[in-house]
């Protein structure tokens, strides 16, 4: 059975060491293709939002909540407002919503 523990750990370090390490090597110019260095521009935005997406709508105890504050969270930023504020506010506004529904119903 440890063994099988070593060859997985051997695996997934082969893996990831060749993930980061062939781009660098066989890209050694500048991309000069406009959809892909669009399509690159945009995988962190997409992944990031893939990820953090569906925790949004789940991580709260109604999921109304996390609608509410994730709306709240876009009008802030569409507004001009730092990382740090909407995430006070949306932290507020959960918080809120979870604290009067609980003692309204």
């Amino acid at each position: 059975m440890t063994h099988n523990i070593y060859l997985y750990i051997l695996v997934a370090a082969l893996v990831s060491t060749l993930i980061r390490v062939i781009p660098l090597t066989l890209i050694r110019g500048k991309i000069q293709n406009p959809f892909l260095r669009s399509f690159l521009y945009y995988v962190p935005y997409a992944t990031l939002a893939v990820m953090t997406f569906p925790a949004i709508i789940t991580a709260p105890q109604l999921p109304i909540a996390g609608i509410l504050a994730l709306i709240v969270g876009v009008v802030a930023a569409w507004h001009g407002m730092n990382m740090m504020g909407i995430a006070a506010l949306c932290c507020v506004v959960v918080f809120f919503i979870e604290n009067v529904a609980v003692n309204f119903f």
